[in-house]
């Protein structure tokens, strides 16, 4: 597969001239073998150059020799003209032989006089995929440098044939470090973001599709989804269809931040909360205020609840985090539940973090999702390769290069260098504070992260520990969001440094926790690892 530069194309939602380019961009990433790179600037919309990455160039391919051929394309209708091909544009004609001639001819002399890259070979393509060419002869062009609609199957083939894979050679890195600095490659990160949420949305919501096609009686469906599957979208369509039909949902999780984050986004109606939460309100209905400072609060607190009459008040009841539920913390939440409720168990057995055995539902229909939407494919292999063989994950995120670096620390002074340094990574790739977080490894007793407020400029945004008088969690005040791997479960951000990584054994323990954390990256995860945890990862690294 032939190397594409920048990364994130398939994750764009784009029409058009835009979009025409993003399937030719497919097409060659599959069909030219990995000694090509591929530049494109389908990223970024010039006024004066539209999509094109320098002039009229739409793509410039190197091979591992260094030699370049640069491709220009037309979509569309083209004029056949006696003096050659002319693409009509809304305020004007602009002769396609004269704009490629320009352009080819300042990106050569521009390269030439480069050093190092004299001796680069530079060729020309003209691709015009929905038009047939009928005049060869007058187009302008040498008639073996257009590919029209004829033999637009063939583009890769002939791109092979007029720039061979060759020999590695160093004027290829010149080459590369010139294009770089041409075509000025930075991705408006931001608006990649964006689009790269709305792609794994869209295809992660096949599970709340396709889920919510099964029909059975009585209405009991467990999911063991992998991360990033799109269990939550299930939950949410689950949830909103019962309000639609005029019934009262209960979206019960494990994790309060999870609790807090599915209210934020869930339709108005219902209950939603933890299943402490859930135990805390009904024993406050009865008259009973919990004692929270008491060392087995949260073990009493169940136990009470448990004590309490039933009434059977929810038309749907949907239990998620299931993997950290006990068997009677199910029958708790479960007995809630009107006869003819729809029951909807999700759950991920690798996020299994408190060690708890699997909540047996007898007589439930059961449906796994393996694929990963929302991680970086190189996370979701690197992860695979640590996980036994048969791990119910599969990498099918949109990225498919980069986004999985690795910094090494010896001891906490370098621990601090190295997290600033993975913060400083993800500012110059061009993400926002908003988009980054910083999660440790460790829990907050034990985590030397959490001794700070600021880690050189950057300061940190921790949990208080208190909450608003509409329950919202509050904040500390700072620029990175830091949590430890525990609070995060069940959410996500577009870069992720995921720090303190130290394990002295890889047990089931560690990889869970390993598999958590990364997993709640959906663009860019920076591993900050011990020097002994590296060293039980290099394989899986390499």
């Amino acid at each position: 597969m032939a190397n594409i530069l920048p990364d994130g194309w398939r994750a764009l939602r784009v029409t058009g001239a835009a979009a025409r380019e993003i399937e030719t961009l497919a097409s060659l990433a599959a069909a030219l073998p990995d000694a090509y790179t591929i530049y494109h600037a389908v990223h970024w919309t010039h006024l004066e150059h539209g999509f094109s990455v320098y002039g009229e160039i739409d793509f410039v391919v190197v091979n591992q020799a260094g030699d370049v051929l640069l491709i220009e394309q037309k979509s569309g209708f083209l004029l056949e003209t006696p003096a050659g091909l002319v693409k009509r544009y809304a305020e004007k004609e602009k002769s396609v032989p004269m704009q490629l001639a320009r352009t080819v001819s300042a990106l050569r002399a521009k390269l030439h006089a480069r050093p190092g890259c004299q001796a680069t070979h530079v060729d020309y393509l003209l691709y015009c995929p929905d038009y047939t060419v009928r005049q060869v002869e007058t187009a302008g062009l040498a008639p073996q440098r257009i590919v029209d609609a004829r033999r637009k199957a063939q583009l890769a083939s002939l791109i092979q044939t007029i720039l061979p894979a060759g020999e590695l050679a160093p004027v290829a890195t010149e080459v590369h470090r010139f294009l770089r600095g041409v075509l000025q490659l930075e991705t408006d990160v931001s608006a990649l973001v964006g689009r790269a949420r709305a792609l794994v949305t869209r295809v992660a919501g096949g599970l709340a599709h396709w889920a919510r096609q099964l029909e059975f009686t009585p209405h009991r469906l467990r999911v063991t989804g992998t991360a990033g599957s799109g269990k939550t979208q299930l939950a949410l369509a689950e949830f909103g269809a019962a309000l639609a039909r005029g019934g009262r949902p209960l979206y019960v999780c494990f994790n309060r931040p999870l609790a807090d984050h599915f209210s934020r986004i869930a339709p108005p109606g219902g209950w939603v909360g933890t299943f402490h939460m859930l135990c805390d309100q009904r024993l406050r209905a009865r008259g009973e205020v919990p004692d929270f400072t008491a060392p087995d609060a949260f073990e009493r607190l169940a136990e009470r609840a448990a004590a309490l009459p039933v009434a059977a008040e929810f038309d749907c009841v949907i239990v998620d985090e299931g993997q950290d539920f006990t068997e009677a913390w199910r029958d708790q939440v479960l007995r809630l539940a009107r006869p003819e409720a729809r029951l909807l168990w999700l759950e991920d057995p690798l996020q299994n973090l408190y060690g708890r055995p699997p909540v047996p539902l007898p007589g439930w229909v059961t449906l796994r999702a393996r694929g990963n939407y929302r991680s970086p494919r190189p996370v979701v292999r690197f992860l695979r390769s640590l996980l036994p063989e048969d791990a119910d994950i599969e990498a099918a995120g949109p990225l498919g290069a980069g986004g999985l670096e690795v910094l090494v620390y010896r001891d906490a002074a370098e621990l601090k260098e190295r997290v600033k340094e993975a913060i400083r990574l993800c500012y110059g790739a061009g993400y926002k504070r908003d988009d980054l977080a910083l999660l440790s490894f460790r829990g907050r007793e034990q985590s030397q992260l959490f001794l700070h407020t600021q880690l050189g400029p950057h300061t940190l945004r921790t949990f208080t520990g208190r909450y608003d008088l509409l329950g919202h969690p509050l904040f500390s005040e700072g620029d990175v969001l830091l949590e430890t791997v525990y609070r995060f479960k069940g959410q996500s951000a577009a870069a992720v440094v995921f720090a303190e990584i130290d394990f002295e054994t890889l047990d089931e323990k560690a990889l869970r926790k390993l598999f958590v954390g990364a997993t709640r990256a959906m663009m860019l995860l920076v591993l900050v690892v011990s020097e002994r945890a590296a060293a039980r990862l290099v394989d899986a690294l390499e």
